[in-house]
């Protein structure tokens, strides 16, 4: 299990592939919440998205890479309610 603590906020979320998939607004409870700015695409632009700590494989400095690829960890994410937002 990966040390949370040690995710930066604005640290860029890479999948696997080394695709970006976000960047972290903070950690809350056990997921990345990711920004607003540069999280969902389409329809679910501009709402927050959470992605598992359970998808991380390793922090290197300023990224958060995921132990799947960019296709499959946004599968994974999870959209804010926009009334708790």
């Amino acid at each position: 299990m990966i040390d949370s603590t040690t995710i930066k906020e604005h640290a860029e979320v890479i999948g696997a592939d080394g695709v970006h998939v976000g960047t972290v607004d903070h950690v809350e409870g056990n997921r990345i919440k990711l920004t607003k700015k540069d999280s969902g695409e389409g329809a679910h632009r501009g709402h927050h998205h959470f992605i598992p700590l359970s998808l991380v494989a390793e922090i290197e400095g300023d990224k958060v890479r995921l132990s799947a690829n960019a296709d499959v960890a946004i599968t994974f994410e999870e959209e804010e309610d926009s009334k708790q937002a």
